[in-house]
């Protein structure tokens, strides 16, 4: 009985309780489940639905960016997006997001975004903080000294620093090309009921 008690939930118990203590594993499904929901239920104007196609695809690019330049668990991200920001692929979301929101002309948007930002973010940034740290002692902490997890520097964080983009390390490691292409998809979804 006692096993039964300490067994993992599973099936939608295990979702559950991931929604709610280990919100970083489900904050993908929920994010992709958000934009859909923008793209399908959105009624773009004009106005904001441009603006809002901008930053998506701004977000795109970032998270393009920094998929070519991580390589996780074995080294150290500090050099493309990683020299401006520890979390280039979450400053990334927030800008798709930002962008559907307002590609999509729903006002109620911005407040779910917020929501979820508020609700997901800091935990999932805390715990892969303490990851790196844990992976990479004393590298990790001065980085994460002169470079804030959402909030770019202006300045890259060691001047010279090179590391080359990979196409191939974008598309094996998070097939974040095939993601990119999907977006895309969204936001001609919405530019096809344009008002």
């Amino acid at each position: 009985m006692e096993e039964e008690a300490s067994a993992p939930p599973t099936g939608l118990k295990r979702f559950a309780y991931d929604l709610w203590y280990n919100r970083y594993r489900s904050r993908q499904f929920v994010g992709i489940v958000f934009l859909i929901l923008l793209a399908v239920v959105g009624r773009p104007i004009a106005e904001f639905y441009y603006w809002g196609a901008g930053a998506a695809v701004l977000g795109i690019i970032v998270r393009l960016w920094a998929s070519g330049h991580v390589k996780k668990d074995k080294i150290l991200a500090t050099t493309g997006p990683y020299a401006y920001v520890r979390h280039p692929l979450y400053v990334g979301n927030h800008l798709i997001t930002v962008g559907f929101c307002l590609a999509s002309s729903l006002w109620w948007s911005f407040f779910a975004w917020i929501a979820l930002a508020l609700y997901y973010y800091p935990q999932t940034i805390a715990a892969e903080d303490r990851q790196l740290a844990k992976l990479f002692p004393g590298q990790w902490e001065d980085w994460a000294r002169d470079t804030q997890a959402l909030t770019p520097r202006l300045t890259p964080y060691r001047l010279g620093q090179t590391s080359e983009w990979s196409f191939m390390q974008s598309l094996k490691k998070n097939g974040e090309p095939i993601i990119a292409a999907l977006l895309v998809y969204g936001l001609f979804v919405l530019y096809s009921r344009l008002a």
